[in-house]
């Protein structure tokens, strides 16, 4: 509670949050499994410098892996100290948007200053839960976890209340490395197993030009097809 204290008050004093785009509450994280897999802990908002990441252009092969183009609503699902945020804001134009969510609000705090810095107008800056986005139903075209699915706590209830807030059609585009996830990364089969374990599809996966990672990129179960909590298992790393 008093980190959320804490958020609010920030974003009161940068503007750069709106809780009109606070989506409703999903399904409780007791309700769903928890990982069979070690979940690493939160050490920093950045994963490489801007500069490393800048030299092998990671927000340009998202954008274009992904199909992210003016007028889309991308949501940056941990998004830490902003670097995609701020790349993609121009990416998806006026009139698009970004939904830049995290659950950490030290840094919402600084990602919302940023954003205030830098004048993006097509930015939200949103409080999440390690269980929920919190998104507005049908809200989104693409959303995007990067360097972070091996630090959600609850990822089969994440998963599961991300669903809704995906538009048909939507996608989910999952960055991460090869290691295991007690060493900061999800080996591509145990994160394929998890995901279908929800209900999403997996339509392809990219190794990233110019860095260990790859992208896997997957669809979302239709509302009348998605599981109830009750039925998700949990996937068994190696």
């Amino acid at each position: 509670m008093l980190a959320i204290a804490l958020y609010l008050a920030s974003v009161s004093q940068t503007g750069a949050a709106d809780h009109r785009f606070l989506g409703p509450a999903g399904a409780p994280a007791t309700q769903f499994p928890k990982p069979d897999r070690p979940v690493a802990d939160i050490v920093a908002p950045l994963w490489h410098s801007e500069e490393e990441r800048d030299g092998f252009d990671e927000p340009g092969q998202l954008a274009r892996l992904l199909g992210m183009r003016p007028g889309m609503t991308v949501a940056d699902i941990g998004a830490g100290s902003g670097y995609l945020t701020v790349r993609l804001s121009p990416v998806v134009g006026p009139r698009g948007r970004i939904f830049a969510q995290d659950v950490e609000a030290s840094y919402l705090k600084d990602l919302g200053e940023r954003v205030k810095a830098l004048d993006l107008k097509n930015v939200t800056v949103s409080l999440g839960e390690a269980h929920d986005p919190r998104l507005p139903p049908a809200s989104v075209d693409v959303a995007i976890l990067v360097h972070m699915y091996h630090e959600i706590s609850d990822p089969y209830a994440l998963l599961y209340n991300l669903a809704p807030a995906l538009k048909r059609g939507g996608q989910v585009g999952i960055v991460d490395t090869r290691a295991a996830t007690s060493r900061h990364g999800t080996p591509p089969e145990l994160l394929a197993c998890e995901l279908a374990a929800v209900g999403y599809r997996q339509v392809a996966v990219h190794s990233l030009a110019g860095s260990d990672t790859y992208l896997a990129i997957f669809t979302p179960p239709a509302a009348e097809a998605r599981k109830r909590p009750a039925e998700i298992a949990a996937c068994k790393a190696g």
